[in-house]
């Protein structure tokens, strides 16, 4: 690389999913939203609808993540601090405090708490007890609960002491949800929550010097406890007297109980009691006792509207009632959510005290399953739901005198790991392919941006909603430039459509009506597509067919296991939110490819989108043949014997000459194609058959400006190998020096033809992405093999907190753009983490 060049790396993107786990998702005071995406946490701007990072650190699926201060304490401390902090937990029981400043938004690891669960983390719950200190509490399948305090530094580069204030072990029947708070009229006393499997809400008491000491059980839940939390304290006359419990069971109830001081009698809406009794007066339990105050803790009201398990109950957070900020209003407003898909909003009314069901939201789903939580914005006027199919839903109230709540865009991806990604033939967006039986189109929505020079990326289609674990894809040549192939856990490679609502929906998407002009629209009579009953294809719909398809109305019910609504092909003017991706955005199936004896693996097409390779998974000769389809009349015109185990990956040349294939045997494999003149006839000649690693070899990538490529293996190295003009044999060039992983996705790029000189990224099994420079000499295949045929440097190591958190199963760059002084690329990366990753690299 020339030294006047330089290079720059920039994340443009992030598309992931949400685990699918209780617990996982956290909002905090700083108004930004966690979540945890496989083992790495995630964090997402709720207002810009965009992933901004990703936290690696964690060796295990990450189960719960928590605010300090969480969106209950916004009211006091967002405006004032200048660090937040997170706590995430996994499911080895690792728990890891992260470090967010809001000047310059960056994020540190602060510390690894010590190893104090054997099993996984299923909770994690804190309060402020000051500005600089936090008492947080982990709960654990292996049957502990641990209670921390936390005293963070006056100053950014300060220092942090931890310390264990109490380890409580439960029993056999772990605790899954905990809640913490400040017990009213006591300097000092912590009131802990614990609710489990045993169908008991337990609470213990103590202060930050001794044991907490179970105080009492509170017993009317029927099943299991999934939620509980705290209200801040209910204020009369200007004292503090009570606090209230919300808890959430898998009996379909919300209970809530108030814990006052005896003597004290105070109604559901703050204010003194003056009547006798009413249909809000409490059935009293039992009396908490904590040092030398007690609390009468009293079933304050039972709600039933759910008809499914109840996951998540939160109360709306507090709002400041002064301008000074000394007063704060603590709404009685609460937030459920349940497995019946939908959220519900729950009010006291002013005149009976009876709590209602104010306000119900849900989402259109073909899985059976509903909502794992659901979370206030710390302004109380939005709410997100993340739910079983790893998506988020957000509301936001926009309503001036009466409550209006309406769906908003929020970030999405794939909810299990990504395994193959493809630019669309013209580059203007990514197909991806995952483990979570999907397939999905992220691109650049260019009237979205706030500003000119960043481009807002989006989920714009999902044309494939499986019912097996989604392998490979590959872009073919089509009807508008637009038709793919994929294989799954299955043995049928399927090719699909771009129908024209999507066609239409890219043109709004990326402003440019030349690109895809009328006549091109003329062909596609396909609209939609719609889903069969076992999701293992999709029919289409077609132009003349619109008007027998019944309107979906939003309003209508929500669907149930007996029936799923039928597709309504629409064209999008604004970037989709979950339910028109899942209903509204598939493309219809053209046909499927016979041959192959197992699942299927690998695929990849030519330059010229004409011909497509496919692999299988392996262990013999036979089945381990690669697969050559004609695209158009979709016959296979070779099966290409070499191998004896599964071919991991292929690729044509350039040229389109060759093929070269990698395989678990640890060979590569060249061969080549053979058109007649008139394209009609295939045939095919194996050039070399090498054992090239050590180990398995997991990648390949050609060099765009000639018959050079490299292979990158398990065995942590990438070799680069060149294929000469007149003998055809493979000779081994150069030996990148030794990576720090397995290497698992190579991807080549040219930059300039003349010096033959390009950009090779290389993705690892530790999830880390590195840019080196490769420069061929352009004599080298008639030079000794002790010359120095090319030149290999390291040009960027990505930063961790841009790569993924597990391995990158493959790379693709988009063609390049050249401009006056500069080239600008774009890079694409997909992982075991769950994302799809874009990069911006400048080199100028």
């Amino acid at each position: 690389m020339s030294s006047n060049e330089a290079v720059e790396v920039k994340r443009l993107f992030i598309g992931a999913g949400c685990n699918r786990i209780v617990n996982n998702v956290s909002w905090g005071a700083c108004d930004l939203v966690a979540f945890g995406a496989q083992n790495a946490v995630s964090i997402f701007c709720p207002k810009r609808a965009q992933i901004l990072t990703t936290l690696p650190g964690h060796k295990a699926s990450v189960n719960c993540t928590h605010w300090i201060p969480s969106n209950k304490f916004a009211f006091r401390a967002a405006k004032k601090l200048e660090q937040h902090y997170l706590l995430s937990g996994d499911a080895s029981g690792a728990i890891i405090l992260w470090e967010f400043s809001i000047g310059d938004s960056k994020w540190r690891e602060v510390l690894e708490l010590p190893q104090s669960h054997n099993k996984g983390v299923t909770c994690l719950t804190g309060i402020m007890i000051s500005e600089t200190d936090a008492i947080f509490a982990s709960s654990s399948s292996d049957g502990t609960v641990c209670l921390w305090e936390l005293i963070l530094p006056l100053a950014p580069d300060g220092d942090y002491k931890l310390q264990c204030l109490d380890t409580i072990f439960v029993g056999s029947r772990p605790m899954v949800t905990l809640a913490l708070a400040k017990l009213p009229g006591t300097s000092g006393h912590i009131v802990i929550a614990m609710g489990g499997l045993d169908n008991k809400v337990h609470l213990y008491c103590g202060d930050r010097k001794g044991k907490f000491i179970h105080c009492c059980e509170l017993k009317a839940h029927t099943d299991w406890i999934r939620s509980l939390d705290f209200s801040l304290p209910i204020c009369s006359n200007g004292q503090s007297n009570s606090i209230l419990l919300v808890s959430s069971s898998q009996d379909r109830g919300i209970r809530i109980w108030r814990i006052a001081h005896k003597g004290s009698s105070v109604t559901s809406n703050g204010t003194n009691k003056q009547e006798g009794t009413s249909l809000a007066s409490y059935i009293e339990g039992p009396v908490l006792v904590s040092g030398s105050n007690s609390y009468q803790i009293s079933l304050e009201s039972l709600l039933i509207g759910h008809e499914d398990w109840v996951y998540s109950v939160e109360w709306q957070p507090p709002l400041t009632a002064s301008t000074d900020e000394t007063f704060f209003h603590q709404p009685q407003s609460l937030l459920s959510a349940a497995m019946d898909k939908t959220m519900m909003i729950w009010q006291p009314e002013k005149k009976s005290g009876i709590w209602m069901n104010i306000v119900t939201v849900g989402e259109l789903s073909h899985s059976a399953l509903g909502f794992y939580g659901g979370h206030w914005s710390p302004d109380g006027n939005s709410i997100l739901a993340h739910g079983y199919g790893g998506a988020f839903h957000l509301w936001k109230n926009i309503g001036v005198n009466v409550d209006s709540w309406q769906p908003q865009k929020v970030p999405s991806g794939h909810f299990s790991a990504v395994t193959d990604i493809a630019w669309a033939r013209s580059g203007e967006y990514i197909l991806s392919v995952s483990h979570d039986q999907t397939t999905r189109v992220f691109a650049p929505w260019k009237n979205e941006s706030s500003c000119i020079d960043q481009q807002s990326w989006h989920e714009i289609a999902r044309p494939q909603i499986h019912g097996h674990d989604i392998n490979c894809v590959a872009m073919i040549q089509g009807k508008g430039n637009h038709r793919f192939v994929c294989g799954a856990d299955e043995k049928v490679v399927r090719v699909f459509e771009a129908p024209l609502s999507f066609l239409k929906t890219l043109n709004h998407a990326i402003c440019q009506e030349s690109t895809f002009s009328e006549d091109l629209h003329v062909d596609v009579q396909v609209l939609g597509a719609n889903m069969s009953a076992l999701g293992l294809s999709q029919k289409p719909i077609y132009a003349h067919a619109v008007h027998d398809i019944p309107d979906r109305n939003a309003n209508d019910s929500l669907d149930t296991l007996e029936s799923i609504p039928d597709a309504v092909p629409v064209v999008l003017t604004k970037p989709p939110i979950e339910d028109q991706l899942a209903y509204n955005t598939l493309w219809p199936e053209s046909h499927k490819l016979y041959g192959h004896g197992n699942e299927l693996f690998a695929l990849c097409c030519d330059r010229e989108g004409k011909l497509v390779a496919s692999s299988c998974k392996a262990q013999s000769a036979t089945v381990a043949e690669i697969w050559l389809w004609e695209v158009g009349s979709w016959k296979a015109v070779g099966r290409l014997p070499s191998h004896s185990l599964t071919v991991t990956q292929m690729e044509f040349s350039h040229d389109n000459t060759m093929l070269l294939a990698v395989s678990r045997d640890r060979q590569f494999s060249v061969f080549r194609i053979i058109r007649t003149a008139g394209g009609d006839e295939i045939s095919y000649q194996l050039l070399a058959r090498q054992e090239a690693h050590k180990r398995i070899i997991w990648s390949c990538s050609w060099n765009p400006f000639g018959q050079e490529f490299t292979t990158g293996s398990r065995d942590k190295t990438v070799k680069m190998w060149g294929v000469e003009k007149e003998s055809c044999a493979v000779r081994h060039m150069v030996t990148l020096p030794q990576f720090s992983s397995s290497v698992t996705a190579l991807s080549w790029v040219g930059i300039d033809r003349q010096r033959n000189y390009g950009f090779l990224a290389v993705g690892m099994e530790n999830g880390l992405i590195e840019l080196w420079s490769l420069v061929i000499t352009s004599n080298h295949r008639n030079m000794s093999l002790a010359g120095v045929p090319a030149s290999a440097a390291l040009v960027v190591r990505l930063d961790p907190y841009m790569c993924h958190a597990s391995t990158v199963n493959r790379l693709s760059w988009r063609n390049p753009e050249k401009t006056q002084n500069n080239m600008n690329m774009q890079l694409a990366s997909c992982g075991s983490d769950q994302c799809v990753r874009v990069f911006d690299v400048l080199v100028g």
